[in-house]
């Protein structure tokens, strides 16, 4: 049986652990050749080269900071001169941190936005040149929180905002090229990095269990499918589309 991405080539940003492995991983097991992304984990990034290559999967791993251009440029370059092409593009990079009011500062601010908001939108651009005229799907990777509102996350909550209407713009401004623009808005999942913050824990776990109508925190693998149903023919005529994968939860 043909796999579903034969052929296709993309960069999933953000690769080397969680959400963006999982992604990674589901892209290359349906025929697709990985640009496997990473800022600081060349060890994370390897390891998923490693996992992809034992099932017989391709994947390279390349290092580029998302959040500044001349890593961006870098990343592109890279992935030109080893697949020559991009069909699916997975913003996935991101970082989080809450504070409430009183600690919001322009650091906190700034950290945030440029590796959420502006990184993404350069990776996009900086993207574009690689697409062939069949074009291809870009996926953001946004969040819950942009109608579960928690406390203390008004940073956070606010660059996942941009990321949604970003989808909006993106997709309209990008159609004409046949480029569809999608985003994931993924609830609480228990990756290394919810762990380490003891968000997949204590109170917060415990508030989804109560709250999500499927009364369990999320895994990577409750989303990776669909980032390869958005990568794929199955999904050719969505574009714009915010997909809630919460458990329930809104």
């Amino acid at each position: 049986m043909s796999k579903k991405l034969e052929g296709k080539v993309a960069v999933v940003t953000g690769a080397s652990k969680g959400i963006g492995a999982a992604i990674a991983k589901a892209l290359a097991a349906e025929g697709a050749s990985v640009i496997v992304n990473y800022a600081s984990s060349k060890e994370g990034a390897d390891k998923v080269v490693a996992d992809i290559a034992k099932q017989g999967g391709q994947a390279v791993a390349v290092q580029a900071d998302v959040s500044k251009q001349a890593d961006i440029t870098q990343l592109f370059s890279e992935t030109k001169s080893i697949y020559g092409q991009l069909d699916i593009l997975v913003n996935n990079a991101g970082v989080y941190e809450f504070a409430p009011l009183e600690q919001v500062s322009e650091e906190h601010f700034h950290k945030q936005f440029n590796l959420n908001v502006l990184g993404l939108l350069l990776t996009t651009k900086e993207a574009l040149a690689l697409f062939s005229a069949a074009g291809g799907s870009v996926i953001n990777i946004s969040s819950a929180v942009t109608t579960l509102f928690p406390p203390n996350s008004s940073v956070y909550t606010a660059t996942k905002g941009a990321v949604d209407s970003l989808t909006g713009v993106l997709a309209k401004e990008l159609g004409s090229r046949k480029i569809r623009v999608n985003a994931i808005n993924p609830g609480l999942i228990a990756t290394e990095g919810t762990h380490t913050g003891g968000f997949a824990e204590g109170d917060m776990k415990a508030w989804v269990e109560t709250s999500a109508p499927l009364a369990r925190i999320g895994q990577v693998d409750d989303i990776a499918p669909t980032a390869v149903y958005l990568a794929s023919e199955d999904s050719k005529y969505i574009t714009g589309a915010t997909i809630n994968i919460a458990g329930g939860m809104k």
